[in-house]
């Protein structure tokens, strides 16, 4: 959030002295306006974040169940709040028919996990009670509170810099070709014509690969917490295969999650925006991708379920694991 605020002073500030260099002079009201809107919008931003996200899927609350899997969705999430040791969270259900699920709040006094309608009629109990302890593993891990704040950040940035596109776009945007005033701003507007292109040239850059970054910097964080929380799935229900048959299921089933936009992807269970390279390693798939790789997490959950088999001293049969 410090670097939100600080990025928009940036292009607030430089803005100024982009003006200051083409002989105009101006006090930089501009710089402490966007700086101090900043403030006030990164405040906003981290109260309002879960119910904006909510928002912007499309949930509606669960208050009172009407079907059968409403009911038993409201019973698992009692049954993995008690496992998990955390307050109940508010319940959603987003009408999408492809499978998946996300939460989404600031701690676990203040969560939400919500669910796609296709994915309470593709699970059975148990493996609806798996993603259900997945989610609550990010709400356990406070996962929940960084990735909502950074999925409010993206969204913020995009809309700012959709305005200032259109502004740029209209023709409204301050800086001219010439300088202004006396023949004294002139002058000073000609000598600093190399450096105000440059700072003209990296203020629009960072207009533009602003909402790149910030991307960028959700990815990183939503690969390494999705393995953190397929583990703690594991350990709320015992049944580390339950969630490895469920994103199994999740995987042959899915397709792009028409209510889930790009800025709330990475609080989902599995890629909603498809699979192009989520299900891919390497450099790229490793910066770009909003989950790890299907293959990875479920190996990783049948391996746990194979050593809690032994250790137990069950049998089980390759078609257990498969």
């Amino acid at each position: 959030m410090i670097g939100f605020v600080l990025f928009f002073a940036w292009l607030g500030f430089g803005a100024d002295i982009i003006w200051a260099l083409e002989g105009q002079h101006p006090f930089p009201w501009l710089g402490i306006a966007v700086t101090g809107l900043a403030i006030i919008l990164a405040r906003y931003i981290y109260k309002t974040g879960p119910e904006k996200v909510l928002w912007a899927t499309g949930a509606q609350e669960l208050v009172t169940p009407q079907t059968d899997s409403e009911r038993q969705f409201a019973n698992v999430v009692d049954e993995m709040a008690i496992a998990a040791g955390v307050a109940r969270p508010r319940t959603w259900i987003i009408p999408d028919d492809d499978p998946n699920a996300f939460a989404t709040g600031h701690d676990p006094s203040d969560s939400h996990v919500a669910v796609t309608r296709g994915l309470l009629r593709l699970c059975t109990r148990d493996e609806l009670q798996a993603v259900i302890a997945h989610e609550l593993g990010h709400v356990k891990n406070l996962d929940v509170r960084l990735m909502t704040t950074l999925a409010a950040l993206v969204g913020a940035i995009l809309l700012v810099r959709e305005g200032v596109g259109r502004m740029m776009r209209a023709g409204s945007f301050p800086v001219r070709g010439g300088g202004g005033g006396g023949g004294a701003g002139r002058g000073k507007s000609k000598n600093a014509g190399p450096l105000l292109a440059i700072l003209l040239a990296l203020w629009v850059i960072s207009w533009l690969v602003a909402p790149l970054v910030s991307q960028l910097l959700t990815l990183a964080v939503s690969r390494r917490r999705e393995y953190l929380a397929d583990a703690m799935s594991a350990q709320f229900t015992r049944n580390p295969l339950a969630l490895a048959s469920a994103l199994e299921k999740i995987e042959t089933a899915a397709a792009p999650t028409a209510a889930i936009k790009r800025g709330c992807a990475h609080l989902c269970i599995v890629d909603p925006l498809g699979h192009r390279l989520t299900n891919r390693e390497g450099w790229l798939a490793d910066r770009f991708a909003t989950h790890p790789p299907m293959s990875m997490r479920i190996s990783r959950l049948k391996g746990m379920g194979y050593a809690q088999l032994k250790k137990e001293g069950g049998s089980f049969t390759s078609s257990a694991l498969a």
